[in-house]
């Protein structure tokens, strides 16, 4: 055999051998100690689609084609169907048709729906922990809280305590700063906010009852005919653009801008069995389309509050400031808030102290650059 040939039939035998695959007495004759050690995120890769089609059920807890949540919701689901060229598709279930609005953690838990889109401050009383992750009043902007869940750790922690619910949670959106709330009467000093009946959720709703308000939930279908009744004195709900389409200003003149929610994360959270049993490219393009969510929702929400704002001002609507003893009792009762729930909880604690060292340094950068920027601007 000459040499030509001898190559030839060595290439040849090679391919076929790789072709085959290694069964155990080829792997036998590789010294692994001089390959870097498999990761389970590569093994995951060999999971491929294979063109079989997927349907993943989805509960939200807002209303069918609900402004900027509801239709960013939409737009995700078109997206994964669109980048996985119809391999996934996202069946939605708007609020109360398949599960009530607030029963979608439990559903998604449990394995009778797949994922649900909502706010982790809803589950406050499975895990006061939970809160956290939606921000914290005097805390994150929208910019700081994505930088604490992507590169401060947040994101880790997160989905370390949902894990023990059986639940696997990405950002799904951010409502940017909130404003402070609808008044039927005017806000004049703290005195005014003691025994006020507000619908308000999350942290921000245990601040305002540590300043004496009587703080409920409600969901969104019964707050405008509570206050027009005054069953309720006052509401937040989240900013101009979805407040001006609920019509609170018809019967709660007295608009106040905000400090409990800065920066408000909504969640797109899965079934973790059901997502450790998706294809390696699926999980890729879920997780492409929900960072894209997250972004644009925080975008869309600024550019239609501006909007929504300009319309406020033609109707007449005065945007309040909250007096200064409110301010400063809103902080006191933070602390005694965080302090009371650290006692209670641990994983509170861990949680919040991460929030708090990131917090820390983002306020000294925001001082020297973004407060300096827009007093000059």
């Amino acid at each position: 055999m000459n040499r030509r040939d001898f190559l030839t039939t060595a290439t040849t035998a090679s391919a076929v051998l790789a072709l085959n695959g290694c069964n155990d007495s080829n792997r036998e004759a590789i010294d692994y100690s001089k390959h870097p050690k498999a990761k389970s995120s590569d093994e995951k890769r060999v999971n491929i689609n294979k063109n079989k089609k997927t349907v993943i059920k989805l509960a939200t807890s807002w209303p069918g084609s609900f402004p900027i949540m509801g239709t960013g919701i939409e737009r995700f689901a078109q997206r994964v169907k669109d980048i996985s060229g119809d391999s996934l598709e996202v069946k939605i279930y708007p609020k109360n048709v398949l599960v009530p609005d607030l029963a979608v953690f439990d559903a998604a838990s449990s394995g009778q729906i797949d994922a649900f889109h909502s706010g982790p401050y809803y589950w406050k009383g499975k895990n006061s922990a939970f809160s956290l992750y939606s921000g914290i009043p005097f805390g994150f902007t929208s910019e700081e809280i994505n930088s604490w869940m992507i590169y401060g750790g947040g994101l880790e922690l997160w989905r370390e305590q949902y894990a023990s619910y059986n639940l696997y949670p990405f950002m799904g959106g951010n409502t940017n700063i909130q404003m402070g709330g609808w008044f039927r009467s005017e806000v004049k000093s703290l005195s005014d906010m003691n025994g006020l009946k507000m619908r308000i959720p999350g942290l921000g709703g245990e601040v305002f009852s540590k300043m004496g308000v009587n703080s409920v939930l409600l969901p969104a279908g019964e707050i405008y005919t509570s206050l027009e009744r005054g069953v309720i004195d006052a509401t937040e709900w989240v900013g101009p653009a979805l407040d001006i389409k609920m019509g609170f200003y018809k019967v709660a003149p007295f608009y106040y801008s905000g400090w409990h929610e800065p920066g408000s994360i909504l969640e797109l959270t899965f079934n973790k069995v059901f997502w450790s049993k998706l294809a390696y490219e699926h999980q890729s393009m879920i997780e492409v389309a929900a960072n894209e969510m997250n972004s644009n929702m925080t975008y869309e929400f600024h550019y239609e509050n501006i909007h929504a704002l300009k319309r406020l001002r033609e109707l007449n609507i005065e945007i309040k400031q909250f007096p200064q003893d409110v301010v400063d009792a809103g902080k006191i009762a933070l602390t005694e808030v965080l302090y009371e729930l650290g006692q209670k909880n641990s994983t509170f604690v861990k949680v919040n102290k991460s929030i708090q060292d990131h917090l820390a340094l983002s306020k000294e950068w925001s001082d020297a650059s973004l407060r300096y920027f827009l007093n000059v601007r």
